[in-house]
């Protein structure tokens, strides 16, 4: 069974907006013909090969790569007509070459990365190689269009004998203009061509003096145009040669008409497989821009769209507020309900849109791990379905459409009602409306309505298969917050949203009066849940925002107790410095104390009373070292791991070192030529990494070179006569005719040449102008202007 989408079901989602948005990132015509008539898959296996595709071109894009497609244009009528014998324009064949290069990029770049995107590198195969040809027929034509003297070596000589005639006759006439008795019989010192043939002006009162032929006059007939007599010869002669050169030229054109004709048929196939490529790249680039997933939909009957945005309003570059849209266990069908404006026909046409977009083999903008079935079928009615032509009011066409899709609607179906039986009375239409619902759900579909009618909404509590969601209002600001609620009912808010759009206060308050008396008690235990449910939001309110502020008091108590241990660690140091520094005093008497001692001649006693005093001093350096050691580490704490090669902070020499050997306690470090034993508990984290040096200290130097080079750097050569064609050579025979022709040139004194060597694959410009960049006889080049032959030629300045 094919899938049955109703063309009312595309309107009222706006499926044509998700086409136009994939054509209009393709870029070839055909392929946003392809795009445009995108159809819908039949199977499971149709929808996962689209996606994988689309996921292979989203690969490449990050790998920031574009299909090479440039030079791809809508030849198919071209092509046609070439198959049926017809004759093509120059323009026309050398688009057709330019579409076959692009044939041959587009298939070398693709199976060079075959292994990555092996589906996109399998279509491209379809792409016909004939480079051979495409050469043949680049190389017939110049590069402004004008067909080549290459082309063949009869158009070469029929063009070279009407050179020589233009240049007899030239000479001819520019004797007679020196002639002091030809003169005063011409109106103006010239010649120029009527006709195709070569005149010069004469004063209408010596035409009896020129012999020849008149070919034209001046509107006030002064001047006649006559072609001396004694050109009349050599002009039939050029006339002539000149006929056979277009009749070459026809011919040149015919054949290679002829030539593309016979292999229409596998350029029409590239065509194609050019216009499936730029479509799946399309779709990869309209999948990034909606930041869209592949759901999962193989065998899946539950819907879970995670993170849903709406794809028309992210296509609008709107703010759109993502909701999450599930159905699962026993619930079938989803009643949406809150006030007006508050999103609940977006939330409806978004699963609609999504579920016809998935169909298309295209992924939908809701987030990684959502789950999607595969629906057979879409049905929706949306918006006002009033048909003056057929005498329905609104609520009569609205029956008639439910009436279509309860007769047609199936299992692995989808329905999308929008405001159901809500243009008659509320009791009645929610009667029509469940049993509608029941009907359907019987049937096997799946049902999305959004209703303001309250049995609707208390179905959920008495039918498992039926699901409340709601769209937020928020009560302090009165306006909708556009997130979806699941497993609540929403109240309509109508009297909040008049009073938002400008309904006087006083009409305001009345009607909440006349709402609060005349509602059912359905609709008072509602307006009870949700004054319930604002006020537990107020409280929650509250309780984030006194969080919130006693993580801020944590973290400020956090930072204080910081500062204070920095402060009781520091004052201790230097307690522990000032204990050492009266130690090295003590010492000091000491050794003068010894001096009176063994001049006393008692030296066992000044022994013993040496030791301890330098025992007490060592004890008083210990400490300090280690009150320095222990303040270091609350400012940098130490590394986990200590381990050789590893770069740490000596606290003693408030320095980086290097750690060259580890054993036990002791570390073996080097702070740069000097080398050190040290304790470990000396040692912490680095507070800064270690100074990096440069690689290449050369390279700075070299681009202020550069940028010195470039400022003094001439202007831009002009195009010159002089010139050098190498199209259709291989590179090495290229490069030695390049190579030649540049000797000849410095020789002859030219200060620029003007190097031909054509479109192509790109292969032999890029070999040239590296040549080009290497040769001493360059001072510079660049590509070719538009009018010089664009990219095909190289401008080049040779050195004076």
């Amino acid at each position: 069974m094919t899938v049955q989408i109703a063309q009312r079901t595309l309107e009222d989602l706006g499926f044509a907006d998700v086409l136009r948005a994939l054509a209009h990132r393709c870029r070839t015509e055909p392929g946003r013909e392809r795009a445009l008539a995108r159809p819908f898959l039949d199977t499971e296996e149709q929808v996962a090969e689209s996606l994988e595709l689309i996921t292979e071109a989203r690969r490449l894009a990050q790998e920031q790569f574009s299909l090479p497609l440039g030079g791809v244009t809508d030849l198919r009528g071209a092509l046609e007509l070439a198959s049926k014998g017809g004759l093509l324009e120059p323009r026309q064949l050398i688009a057709s070459a330019q579409l076959l290069f692009a044939f041959v990029r587009t298939r070398e770049a693709l199976e060079e990365r075959q292994h990555v995107v092996p589906r996109l590198a399998a279509i491209s195969r379809r792409l016909p190689m004939l480079e051979q040809l495409a050469v043949r027929i680049d190389r017939s034509f110049e590069a402004d269009g004008e067909i080549s003297d290459r082309a063949s070596p009869e158009l070469r000589e029929a063009r070279d004998r009407v050179r020589g005639l233009h240049r007899r006759i030239k000479g001819w006439l520019e004797e007679k203009l020196h002639d002091e008795s030809f003169l005063p019989k011409l109106r103006e010192n010239y010649y120029t061509i009527r006709n195709g043939r070569y005149v010069v002006p004469v004063v209408s009162n010596y035409r009896g003096e020129v012999p020849g032929i008149v070919h034209n006059a001046s509107q006030t007939g002064q001047t006649l145009f006559v072609e001396p007599e004694g050109l009349v010869g050599m002009g039939n002669d050029l006339a002539i040669a000149q006929s056979v050169v277009t009749e070459e030229e026809r011919r040149i054109l015919q054949e290679l008409t002829n030539l593309l004709g016979r292999e229409s048929a596998k350029v029409l196939e590239g065509i194609a497989a050019v216009a499936e490529l730029d479509e799946v790249e399309a779709a990869a680039v309209l999948a990034g821009d909606l930041r869209a997933h592949a759901p999962e939909f193989s065998g899946v009957n539950e819907l879970m769209l995670l993170r849903l945005r709406h794809p028309r309003l992210v296509l609008r570059d709107t703010e759109v507020v993502p909701n999450d849209v599930e159905m699962k266990g026993e619930a079938r069908a989803m009643v949406v309900s809150g006030p007006n404006a508050g999103g609940k026909t977006v939330t409806l046409t978004a699963v609609g849109l999504c579920a016809l977009m998935l169909r298309a083999g295209l992924p939908i903008p809701a987030g990684e791990g959502s789950r999607m079935p595969l629906y057979r079928t879409v049905h929706s009615t949306v918006g006002d379905a009033q048909d003056l032509s057929q005498g329905l009011s609104t609520f009569s066409a609205h029956v008639v459409m439910l009436r279509d899709i309860s007769l047609t609607v199936g299992k692995n179906s989808l329905v999308l009602i929008d405001e159901i039986a809500a243009d008659t009375d509320p009791r009645e239409g929610a009667a029509i409306a469940i049993a509608v619902l029941e009907e359907l759900l019987t049937k096997g579909a799946v049902v999305l309505v959004t209703t303001h009618l309250e049995e609707l909404k208390a179905l959920a509590h008495l039918d498992p298969r039926f699901l409340n969601a709601r769209v937020g209002f928020d009560a302090k600001k009165m306006a909708p917050t556009y997130k979806l609620q699941l497993g609540a009912a929403g109240a309509s808010s109508a009297i909040e949203v008049a009073s938002r759009m400008g309904l006087p206060e006083h009409i305001c308050t009345r009607a909440r009066d006349l709402a609060m008396n005349a509602g059912g008690a359905l609709a008072k235990a509602l307006a009870a849940a949700e004054e319930d449910r604002r006020k537990l939001q107020d409280e929650l309110d509250r309780a984030k925002a006194a969080a919130e502020e006693a993580e801020r008091l944590r973290a400020q108590l956090e930072e204080q107790k910081q500062q204070f241990e920095r402060e009781r660690k520091a004052r201790l140091m230097r307690f522990n410095e000032e204990v050492a520094a009266a130690s090295d005093q003590a010492a000091t008497e000491v050794q003068e104390l010894l001096k009176v001692l063994r001049a006393q001649s008692n030296e066992k006693a000044a022994a013993e009373a040496r030791a301890q005093l330098l025992q007490r001093a060592e004890d008083a350096n210990q400490r300090a070292k280690a009150a320095r050691a222990e303040l270091f580490q609350v400012e940098a704490p130490a590394p986990a791991d200590l381990r050789v090669g590893a770069w740490v902070r000596h606290s003693g020499l408030n320095k980086d070192v290097e750690i060259l050997e580890l054993h036990g306690e002791q570390a073996l470090v080097a702070a740069g030529i000097m080398k050190m034993r040290v304790s470990v508990s000396e040692l912490s984290g680095s507070r800064v990494a270690k100074p990096k040096e440069a690689k290449f200290p050369e390279r700075n130097k070299q681009v202020q070179q550069l940028q010195r080079a470039k400022a003094a750097a001439p202007e831009a050569v002009e195009a010159t006569n002089y010139r050098c064609d190498v199209r259709g050579m291989r590179a090495e025979d290229a490069l030695a005719e390049l190579e030649s022709f540049l000797d000849r040139g410095m020789r002859s004194g030219e200060e620029s040449a003007l190097i031909i060597h054509g479109h192509g694959t790109g292969a032999l410009r890029q070999a040239i102008r590296d040549y080009l960049a290497a040769s001493p006889y360059i001072r510079m080049f660049r590509p070719g202007e538009n009018h010089e032959g664009g990219d095909g030629v190289t401008v080049v300045a040779l050195r004076a």
